[in-house]
């Protein structure tokens, strides 16, 4: 290949044999620009001095993969060398008048050229200015197939560095390449047959592997078929925990949380990873959405990293990005150990500071005050904390749930229900031995809670009409909750402050004599937005009784829609959107509950015998087209059947094989794409998705081992077929399994 050609091509400066030069340095300077454009390292080969004057008159520069590797036979840690025989160089000389000019220039290499990934060589990584052409060209990592294949997974990888203009200021250097997953023998061949045998079981099972340049396992990350609907339905907030990692587990594994309607965590994700570096969480990152379907969260929930804040401004630029409250609390006992200040004076200080201040101008009036009281303004974490500060301090949210992800300690957390599957000893090989039970476990604890909501009705304990209204609206589990709110108004004492009438905005003091602490409530009438110092909408999704108080003493009985999260209804799955029309969705969910009720009778005697089985399965296809069209004859659309996401993400509907990155275990296949369908289309869909499934389609056994065992002969399942895997990925995990060994 000539090197000169694909410099122009990628519109980079050739190097002319008549070019000159000022210094050595400016000479070395440009074939480094030259190699960054091309896609190879360089390194300064040799030099000489002048014996008369002691100046430079000759140098020489490389490709660092010049030469052969020098190691001694016996070396006890041989270190990886990236030398494999290149002769590519360029030789330059200084002249009498002190001008240098190109003696010699060698372009052909013996290797692949990564212009797409020049930044990641250590010669490169400081570069002022960086273009990084997203397809001429491909990374051993991430490598499109040489048989013609797409190569869309790869350009949407390394698409995502483009975000940020200083990311490859952090990323790692051509040495750091070459570190791997640190895995105990034969971890690599479990995780090889558990992931085959898994996509067996169910192809949209998705897989991915970063290899690095000896093409052993650097990172690794997976999710199940369930993790990537449950994303449909529940991916507004999502948390990356990297707790196990940070902690120095024996298992390096990270995990993508979520939290579902239920206020149970949902599994979005499994990774490996080798270290803590931006490529690192970049590449993990960008993956975890290609299997998402290219999408990302509205918030997302992280540990206090630079790395981490780095890669999710570059990969998802328009999620909110926030620091988990309890990652901070947890770390400042540790940072204050050292100065001894660690007590009840400092505690009770910093948690008014952050908890208590209602505004931005209380919060740093009252930050500055602490750090100089307690002598901590030049300690560099509480820095960082201050720059931060917009990431963490509840003060500066509003209108943005966590969805019960962000909680004030670890135990609190949903995040914590992985605990118990996984200690500091655990091995890779014994989480990936327990990782179905793991699924197996949510899974029935999930089913158990809709179940519980089709057969219970919760009880009503006061006469509040908030309470009323949002009866058979939530979930169990958020209408609970949600009661206790009602009842604690009682013990709520309110005083108005100020009022705005330009912006119809009034400013509550509200005592609550249940947890003798002060709030603050802002009520604006005009755009019925209400807002509470004890941020409990912000961190659990529902309103607070500060809240309820001052809608009531403001006659207003009925909770604004906005403040009505459809992730916390029993229409948390639908694809129509609550809104406002929470009284027509009560009365659907009357209906739904009743239907519901009555198709578990059905099932139970149409099982009985092929003949009830064959006129239950024809009253049901004959009820879905005459529901069809009834509900998509005109405008009103009653009936969900297609599932959608939240309403507040977009709205994807993609073909059963998802976009796949070449060295993944995912099918290649269409993209999803935002589309509208008219009501005819859907309704057509419904009976061909309905139609797709026969009894003689399930091996023996298959139905039952798909439900979960609480609600077994309880509750009517619907199964959908799947293409066979067109997959080529475990013949490279099998690959880093063997080299692994």
């Amino acid at each position: 290949m000539d090197l000169r050609e694909s410099a122009a091509g990628s519109g980079a400066s050739e190097l002319r044999e008549d070019m000159e030069f000022d210094s050595h340095d400016e000479a070395y300077s440009s074939y480094k620009e030259y190699a960054r454009s091309v896609g190879f390292g360089t390194a300064k080969l040799s030099s000489r001095r002048s014996r008369a004057s002691k100046e430079f008159i000759d140098a020489k520069f490389s490709c660092i993969r010049y030469g052969s590797k020098q190691q001694s036979d016996d070396a006890i840690n041989p270190r990886p060398s990236p030398k494999i025989g290149c002769k590519a160089s360029m030789h330059v000389k200084r002249r009498q008048d002190g001008k240098w000019y190109i003696h010699s220039f060698v372009k052909e290499h013996n290797h692949e050229l990564l212009p797409a990934q020049a930044h990641f060589f250590r010669s490169h990584k400081n570069s002022a200015t960086a273009t990084y052409p997203l397809d001429n060209g491909s990374d051993s990592r991430v490598r499109r197939k040489k048989n013609g294949g797409s190569g869309s997974g790869s350009s949407k990888l390394f698409g995502a560095y483009q975000n940020l203009d200083c990311l490859d200021g952090y990323m790692r250097s051509q040495h750091d390449k070459g570190r791997r997953l640190v895995l105990e023998s034969g971890d690599a061949q479990v995780l090889l047959e558990t992931f085959t045998r898994m996509q067996e079981e169910n192809p949209k099972f998705y897989y991915a592997v970063d290899l690095n340049e000896q093409h052993q396992l650097r990172n690794l990350f997976w999710v199940d078929a369930k993790g990537m609907e449950d994303f449909n339905n529940f991916g507004d907030v999502v948390c990356l925990d990297t707790t196990y990692f940070t902690n120095k587990y024996r298992i390096p594994l990270v995990l993508f949380v979520g939290s579902n309607h239920h206020v149970q965590p949902t599994l979005l994700g499994c990774g490996l990873i080798a270290d803590e570096t931006v490529y690192t969480f970049v590449w993990l990152l960008q993956t975890w959405s290609v299997a998402m379907g290219d999408r990302g969260p509205r918030v997302m929930l992280t540990d206090q990293s630079n790395e981490i804040k780095t890669a999710v401004a570059a990969v998802f630029p328009r999620t909110q990005h926030c620091f988990c409250l309890y990652y901070i609390l947890e770390k400042v006992p540790r940072q204050l150990e050292y100065f001894s200040l660690w007590n009840d004076a400092f505690t009770v200080k910093f948690h008014k500071c952050v908890f208590k201040s209602w505004t931005e101008e209380q919060f740093e009036k009252r930050w500055w005050k602490l750090v100089d009281k307690f002598h901590v303004r030049e300690v560099e974490w509480f820095q960082s904390l201050y720059e931060d500060r917009r990431l963490w301090v509840p003060t500066f949210f509003r209108d943005v749930t966590f969805a019960s992800l962000s909680a004030y300690s670890r135990a609190e957390s949903l995040n914590s229900k992985f605990d118990k599957y996984v200690q500091g000893d655990t091995s890779v090989n014994e989480f990936v031995e327990q990782y179905k039970a793991i699924l197996e476990d949510m899974y029935e604890e999930e089913a158990k809670a809709d179940f519980d909501a089709w057969h219970e009705v919760p009880e009503l304990k006061s006469p509040s009409p908030f309470e009323k209204q949002v009866h058979l609206i939530y979930t169990h589990e958020i209408f609970t909750k949600f009661q206790l709110e009602v009842l604690g108004a009682a013990a709520c004492h309110l005083k108005k402050e100020s009022e705005d009438e330009r912006t119809t905005t009034t400013v509550y003091a509200v005592k609550d004599f249940e947890d003798d602490q002060n709030y603050v409530v802002e009520w604006n009438v005009k755009g019925s937005e209400i807002c509470c110092s004890c941020r409990s909408f912000e961190f659990k999704g529902y309103l607070c009784r500060h809240g309820i108080v001052v809608l009531q003493m403001s006659g207003v009985f009925s909770i604004p829609s906005k403040y009505v999260l459809q992730r916390w209804t029993n229409a948390a799955r639908s694809r129509k959107p609550v809104s406002g029309k929470l009284d027509e969705v009560q009365e659907r969910v009357r209906r739904f509950n009743d239907l519901c009720r009555r198709a578990i009778i059905l099932g139970e005697e149409g099982s009985l015998s092929q003949e009830s089985y064959n006129i239950a399965l024809s009253a049901i296809r004959e009820g879905l087209k005459q529901c069809g069209s009834v509900n998509h004859s005109g405008e009103e659309e009653n009936v969900s059947v297609e599932r959608e996401s939240e309403p507040q993400l977009d709205i994807v509907i993609s073909s059963n094989k998802a976009p796949r990155l070449s060295e993944t275990g995912k099918e290649k296949g269409t993209k999803g794409k935002q589309v509208a369908q008219s009501g005819a289309t859907k309704s057509v869909r419904t009976l061909e998705a309905f139609n797709l499934v026969e009894m003689s389609d399930l091996n023996p056994g298959q139905s039952q081992s798909m439900v979960p065992k609480q609600v077994q002969n309880s509750v009517p399942m619907f199964f959908h077929t799947l293409p066979p895997p067109q997959l080529d990925s475990a013949a490279h995990l099998h690959q880093a399994a063997r080299l692994h060994r």
